[in-house]
Parts: C-alpha cells; sequence; structure tokens
C-alpha cells in the first residue's frame, strides 16, 4: 500500500482503493479476512470498507463473500473513454489480426502490471480469458517486457522489486538476473517473445509503439502453440506487427525516430 505524509494526504481513500484493488482476476471473490490481509487492515475495517462499498454498489455479496458489482466498471471507463490509442489502434488490429488469423492487443503499463486496452481475438482458442481490462505481471509477459525495457534502471528495478517473481509455467524465466539479461535483450533488439511462460499454450510477441522517442504502450500478436517459432516468426509475425504498430503510431500523432 502506497504511503504518505502529506497534510492533504486522506487515508481513508487510500484504504478504499487497497480495498477494491485485492479483487483481481485470480482472487475475483474475497471473504472479510482476505481483504483484510490483501489491504493491510483489520477484519473489523475491512468489513466496514465492505459493507459500504456494498452499500455504494460498487461491490456485491452475502455478507461471507465479496466481488466487484458492474458499477465498478465506472472507475475506469472514464480513462479508457478518454484515451485516443484504443480507439485509433482498433482498425490495424482488425488487419493485423485477420492478415496473420491470430489474436492482436496493445497494452499500457501500470505499476508493476500491463493492462490492455485493445484487442482483437482471433477464431483461436486461447487457454486464458483475456479482455480489455485484464492485468498481466509485466515482467512475465511480451508486451510487458517491452515496457520495462524502456523504463529508466532504476524505475525498471524498482518496478521488479515488487513484482511476486516466480514460475508459473515450466517454462518461466523468473531468476532475477537472467531475466534483467532478457529485458535488456530485448532492449537492444526493440522486440519481445514469450513462449508459454505465463500460461501453458499462451505465447506472445511485442513491440513498441511511441510517441517521439518515448513508448507510450505495447502491440502484441498472439503465437500459435504448435510453431510459436521459426521462420514464420522473422519472417511474416514480426514485419507485420512491426508496420501496424508504426501505423498506429502515425496515426497517433507520433513519428518513430530511428
Amino acid at each position: 500500500m502506497v504511503r504518505s505524509s502529506q497534510a492533504w494526504y486522506v487515508k481513508s481513500v487510500e484504504k478504499t482503493f487497497a480495498v477494491l484493488g485485492a479483487f483481481t482476476a485470480e482472487s475475483p471473490r474475497l471473504s472479510v479476512s482476505e481483504v483484510a490481509a490483501a489491504a493491510d487492515l483489520s477484519r473489523a475495517a475491512a468489513r466496514r470498507f465492505l459493507l459500504t462499498l456494498a452499500d455504494l454498489g460498487y461491490l456485491s455479496g452475502d455478507g461471507a463473500r465479496y466481488q466487484l458489482a458492474p458499477r465498478s466498471l465506472n472507475i475506469g471507463s472514464a480513462f479508457l473513454s478518454s484515451l485516443t490509442l484504443p480507439a485509433l489502434a482498433e482498425p490495424h488490429l482488425k488487419t493485423l489480426s485477420a492478415d496473420l488469423q491470430e489474436t492482436a492487443s496493445i497494452c499500457i503499463l501500470d505499476g508493476e502490471h500491463i493492462v490492455y486496452v485493445a484487442r482483437i481475438t482471433s477464431p483461436r482458442l486461447v487457454s486464458v480469458a483475456v479482455h480489455v481490462g485484464t492485468r498481466f505481471p509485466a515482467w512475465a509477459t511480451s508486451m510487458g517486457r517491452v515496457l520495462l525495457a524502456a523504463l529508466e534502471p532504476e524505475d525498471m528495478e524498482s518496478r521488479l522489486d515488487r513484482s511476486d517473481l516466480r514460475p508459473y509455467t515450466p517454462n518461466t524465466l523468473w531468476d532475477r538476473a537472467a531475466l534483467l539479461d532478457e529485458i535488456d535483450g530485448v532492449r537492444q533488439r526493440g522486440w519481445s517473445v514469450v513462449l508459454e511462460e505465463y500460461e501453458e499454450g499462451l505465447s506472445g510477441v511485442a513491440v513498441p509503439i511511441h510517441q517521439g522517442n518515448e513508448v507510450v504502450a505495447a502491440a502484441n500478436v498472439s503465437l500459435h502453440h504448435r510453431n510459436p517459432t521459426g521462420p514464420a516468426l522473422s519472417e511474416t509475425v514480426l514485419p507485420r506487427l512491426r508496420d501496424a504498430a508504426a501505423a498506429i503510431s502515425a496515426d497517433y500523432g507520433i513519428r518513430v525516430t530511428g
């Protein structure tokens, strides 16, 4: 939980968002005790926050377990509606997805996570449900590594410090030294490929989207688990993904340098 000593700081707001942030894709339904532990609150305080948020319509529950209610979408919908990048990117993602017959997505970096802001799905089956607003640990994903590689070293290391580095699958690169080497490699070559590191059957390749010299987002194409690498990656998928990212950048008022 973020702490501040500023005189204007309202701790109850901090605690409210800590309670809301306790609900994740991995833990969508939580008990009072689980929320208390996740938000660093006493059980009594957690219960008061949960009951208040339920009365306001942001949570639903039966008193034993709670979950986010549809009204909680209002918190992020204003941000998404004001973000022009997804709308500008959608035609290019549709073309890319249809061309490659794969899912194409765009993510931004939020703390130590990536957040999907645009996604065009292909008919191919993917082993996890991913949609706009889904969050994944940045270090374990192709888009996340592209975005981490664009940060100043101190900022990138700080985000890794706050990350839960652990093996999600047998393929996960979670040793910190090896992970730093990989992120450095992503920085040098300008793209990242991750093969079944976060979820078995889920692989992807990603490239950055720029605003001037600044990386503002990452674009990704899923890789079919039967043939995720090989000539198709370097000769077909990566060039078309780069072309799409450059087109999105141009439509976003961006001129990619170099």
